[in-house]
């Protein structure tokens, strides 16, 4: 694995490694065969360092533990691409530390979304799993919290409410497993599981503070 040395302030400017920046951009087959050569750097591999990088990419956002690498993957990509067909060319660092470059900072996009997730995840947890052995004077306000959650909760659709409830299902590897399973069953992709969760959340956090209140 090579080294990924902290990032400079000229990276920190670098228009791949801004999540904002045109959403909607499509890799297009010049902007891919672009991408293709930059990474051959002059050697013509026909994709095959194309693949080996992705392959390596995937590797990286699997041993951290991310529930959807291969879309990570894509995403670091992406974004090169993206900054080829702006800017024509990338010199300031060979190709292969760049990807990893890239691909640090799309894996710390991932965990600061990630840490959104836990309020309602441990929520979630502790209404299924509350113990008496609490101070009796947290009880009166945590039992407010849960039965808001609660009644916030089966306001929620059924199917909205299946996926809530299963989406937090379940600890670090068996949770990324479990959510998985869960796009499979609804025929969608992880992104697209992700994206539906969240609007569910926001749903319920402002039912939860408007009850709360």
């Amino acid at each position: 694995m090579l080294f990924v040395p902290p990032p400079t302030e000229s990276l920190i400017m670098d228009p791949a490694l801004k999540p904002a920046q045109k959403k909607d951009w499509v890799l297009t087959e010049a902007a891919l065969a672009h991408l293709l050569s930059w990474l051959d750097d002059g050697a013509e591999s026909r994709g095959e360092r194309f693949l080996e990088m992705r392959r390596r990419l995937v590797a990286y956002f699997d041993r951290k533990n991310c529930l959807n690498p291969d879309e990570l993957a894509d995403e670091s990509l992406n974004r090169i691409a993206r900054r080829l067909e702006e800017e024509g060319k990338i010199e300031s660092e060979s190709p292969a530390k760049y990807c990893y470059i890239v691909a640090r900072f799309v894996f710390m996009e991932h965990l600061r979304q990630a840490d959104k997730e836990q309020l309602l995840a441990a929520e979630l947890a502790r209404q299924r799993n509350l113990q008496e052995t609490q101070p009796e004077e947290d009880l009166g306000g945590r039992e407010k919290l849960l039965n808001c959650l609660e009644r916030c909760t089966r306001k929620l659709e059924p199917v909205s409410r299946n996926i809530i409830n299963r989406y937090y299902l379940g600890k670090e590897r068996a949770r990324i497993e479990n959510r998985r399973a869960l796009a499979r069953s609804l025929g969608i992709t992880i992104n697209a599981l992700t994206i539906r969760a969240c609007r569910i959340r926001d749903k319920l956090e402002s039912c939860v503070k408007e009850c709360l209140n």
